[in-house]
């Protein structure tokens, strides 16, 4: 049994995180903001204080779509570059043997040639919308490589793709873009309005499957180097929501503002180094998770939480 702590514990990756660990008998502190804000280093002093972790996986984050980054750039800058750092030098600070931090494929340059290698990940600068959070989450890979090099501290860091599944955060302003499908086509409405052209590509990655990607870099992996965690699989918007359509049963008409920005034009990584590091390799077609997440949704929907 290992003292782990999870930040962002009650949120989306999370809690499938918490649940997983808590099924390994681990002894699990689920940090939540409600109790530790932290963008406060006293916040996250006390955090650790009081877990006395000996393995961290640091999740907690601002995050939201594309509309949400444009609307609070400069918070999304600030609240994961400072929270990502103050995990960091408590961790050093109380000797944690070791940390789990999830970066995110918004870091990747915006024209980054496709697939996506970690190699990459510094040749450019990430699509603008989202550039602020992609920008502060390099920054912690960066402070984790340093805090290695001076303090001998073991943190590795994730680069997740799109991740989707059961308790998404489907709001109506910050949703990422199936959660957000999810919800605008279900209730049968006679259209829907979705931003750009539809001709952005994405690679969407289940949340459980990540869930066993993170668990098992915790075990198997302790190198300096950035991991991608993906399926390799590449798929346009549009057909995302044609795919969420069909699952849905929505029968109404998909109208596209290209008025609205498309964000970065393609998402596809390399999963190679997953595999070959750790063993990892995500086993969840898109159908199948976007079947689970709908039936969730639609489960929640009648008990008036979503």
């Amino acid at each position: 049994m290992t003292r782990v702590l999870v930040t962002g514990g009650g949120g989306f990756l999370g809690s499938h995180l918490v649940e997983r660990l808590e099924r390994d008998d681990h002894e699990v502190t689920a940090a939540r903001r409600a109790e530790y804000d932290l963008t406060s280093m006293e916040a996250a002093a006390r955090m650790f204080a009081e877990s006395e972790p000996e393995l961290v996986y640091h999740l907690a984050a601002e995050v939201g779509g594309i509309g949400a980054n444009r609307a609070s750039p400069g918070r999304y800058w600030y609240a994961n570059l400072m929270m990502g750092a103050h995990v960091l030098e408590q961790a050093r600070l109380h000797e944690t043997p070791k940390v789990v931090l999830a970066g995110t494929v918004c870091a990747y340059p915006k024209y980054t040639p496709v697939p996506f290698r970690e190699d990459d990940l510094w040749n450019g600068y990430p699509e603008e919308t989202n550039a602020p959070y992609g920008v502060a989450k390099k920054a912690i890979l960066v402070g984790a490589q340093a805090y290695r090099e001076q303090y001998g501290s073991n943190a590795i860091f994730l680069l997740p793709a799109n991740l989707y599944g059961p308790r998404d955060n489907f709001h109506e302003t910050n949703a990422h873009v199936i959660p957000d499908l999810i919800r605008k086509m279900s209730g049968s409405p006679r259209e829907v309005v979705l931003w750009g052209d539809g001709s952005p590509t994405r690679e969407f990655l289940y949340v459980e499957d990540c869930v066993e990607g993170l668990r098992l870099a915790a075990e198997r992996y302790d190198g300096p180097e950035p991991v991608n965690l993906g399926t390799g699989v590449e798929t346009s918007i549009r057909e995302t929501a044609e795919l969420v359509a069909e699952i849905v049963g929505f029968e109404g008409a998909i109208v596209w503002d290209a008025s609205m920005p498309n964000g970065q034009p393609r998402r596809r990584l390399d999963a190679s180094r997953a595999e070959q590091l750790f063993g990892f390799r995500a086993l969840t077609p898109l159908r199948e998770g976007l079947e689970r997440t709908v039936a969730w949704y639609r489960e929640a929907a009648l008990h008036g939480a979503r």
